[in-house]
């Protein structure tokens, strides 16, 4: 009979279990090779079919537009992270006389050291430093090394949007590769297979303590996680846009709210996985420097909750991140009532996008901060006199002055010349004491001209006010008593009768 709790299963085999027996599996592109990389399920390459697709996503995106003309110089901005380092390799690559559609632009490469940001000590700076600059060497390209202390020796004139230079048509972009070519060949292919190494440029020294000191003041000022990226971001773009002009570069790798300098991201078609098989497959150096948020829990900042949602999502559904950049790179705010849609209007103070905020919708997230502002408790309108309205926050540049109490605080003189978004990161810095003197600078100078743009607007209105609206020259002097064409002489004998 059967016994409760005997086991009547097989014994387990001594050795390892037999394989089963299954189809190999070949590349999904070549259908010949053994793949090594499974991208999604069911996309398995091999290595080299997964190098073509790798760098054909990079081509796509610089030319599908032809955002890059030949011989035209571009700031390559590396951090030393993963997939910086991998667009550097593609660049290099792209460069080769191996390459079967070879890059024609001038590279150059920029490295910004935000150590102090974080909190590093000078050792350990000194060593991610020597590891960058071995890197650099390898590559060849001209590289600028700068501290993210040199900020606050930055111009006014970096926040401000230079004028572009139009874009050119089919039949110009054509001309200029003409033009390479010629010169290509008249300069020998010998000299063009790989750029020269050069000295490199910007950083003349360290920073200094005193600016170190600084930067670590702003940023232990800042109360939370989020609005410390956003204030590293800012500087951080502040600082690669101010070598890109120094040096001649007009492309960084479309962001064109700088005017002459554009910002191309080559890389945002790759998935983390891609670019990480991709370094581990083809041996691409990178360098790790620790950043801001670097050991921060998940819901530590808006970034990083965003980044693992959007990471979750990418694990069920491979086209989440790209189907999300599309969309977004679709979204245009429409204009206001009575304002021209192909108008420029005035830009943000740090983030340099158009500043178009309005109080008059109270159901907009910039209305309802203002109106938090302002006090709990009002008069009634029977015992005083009538409320004005206040139009200091209209986002226009001070174009309106009915706030006078406002026009000597600084800070309402800087939050004033921010967008939504920017405004709230600035709520959690407690004083704009800390920031750099550029910013504060630009702020004041933007005010003083908005100033004197108001004061000649209020002359030319008083001044349109003293003539009678239609009336010609003839017709205000006869008002006025002169009788029309009359001569001095006549119009004494006229005022004597």
């Amino acid at each position: 009979m059967c016994e409760v709790g005997e086991d009547y299963r097989e014994p387990a085999p001594a050795g390892p279990p037999p394989p089963r027996p299954c189809r190999e599996q070949k590349c999904v592109k070549c259908k010949e090779r053994l793949p090594v990389v499974v991208i999604r399920a069911g996309d398995a390459f091999c290595r080299d079919c997964f190098k073509v697709f790798y760098v054909h996503k990079f081509r796509a995106v610089l030319g599908k537009n032809r955002l890059v003309f030949p011989g035209e110089k571009v700031l390559l901005a590396w951090s030393g992270g993963p997939s910086s380092s991998s667009m550097l390799w593609q660049v290099l690559e792209g460069l080769s006389q191996d390459s079967a559609k070879r890059l024609r632009f001038v590279p150059g490469v920029v490295f910004a050291d935000e150590g102090a940001a974080c909190g590093r000590s000078p050792e350990d700076r000194a060593k991610t430093l020597a590891e960058a600059k071995l890197v650099l060497q390898t590559v060849g390209f001209p590289w600028h090394i700068v501290a993210l202390e040199e900020v606050f020796s930055l111009p006014p004139s970096v926040l401000r949007c230079s004028a572009r230079e139009p874009v050119g048509t089919e039949g110009a972009y054509k001309a200029a590769v003409d033009s390479f070519l010629q010169q290509h060949h008249a300069l020998g292919e010998e000299k063009q297979s790989r750029p020269c190494p050069q000295h490199p440029q910007g950083r003349a020294g360290p920073p200094t303590a005193g600016q170190t000191e600084a930067l670590s003041r702003l940023f232990n000022s800042v109360k939370t996680l989020t609005a410390k990226e956003e204030l590293l971001q800012t500087l951080r773009t502040h600082l690669i846009l101010h070598v890109a002009r120094t040096h001649g570069y007009s492309k960084g790798f479309s962001d064109e709210r700088h005017g002459d300098v554009v910002v191309v991201r080559p890389m945002r078609e790759h998935t983390l996985k891609e670019v990480a098989f991709y370094n581990r497959l083809f041996a691409v150096p990178s360098v790790f420097t620790p950043a801001v948020d670097t050991k921060a829990p998940e819901k530590a900042s808006i970034h990083r909750l965003m980044e693992a949602f959007i990471l979750r999502l990418q694990a069920q559904f491979p086209s989440t991140v790209s189907t999300v950049y599309r969309t977004s790179e679709k979204l245009v705010k429409a204009p206001r009532d009575g304002c021209a849609a192909g108008a420029p209007g005035p830009r943000c103070l740090l983030c340099m996008c158009v500043l178009d905020v309005d109080t008059a919708d109270s159901a907009t997230a910039f209305g309802a901060q203002t109106s938090s502002q302002l006090p709990q408790t009002q008069p009634p309108v029977a015992e005083a006199e009538a409320p004005t309205v206040s139009c200091c926050h209209s986002g226009m540049g001070r174009a309106q002055h009915c706030c006078r109490m406002e026009e000597d605080d600084p800070r309402a003189c800087v939050m004033e010349q921010l967008c939504y978004g920017c405004r709230v990161n600035m709520k959690d810095l407690p004083s704009l004491d800390p920031l750099p003197p550029y910013i504060l600078a630009e702020a004041q100078l933007r005010s003083q001209r908005a100033e004197a743009e108001q004061e000649i607007q209020e002359r030319l209105l008083e001044a349109e006010d003293g003539a009678r609206p239609g009336a010609t020259l003839a017709e205000q002097a006869h008002e006025d008593g002169a009788r029309p064409g009359a001569t001095s002489a006549e119009q004494e004998g006229a005022d004597g009768l």
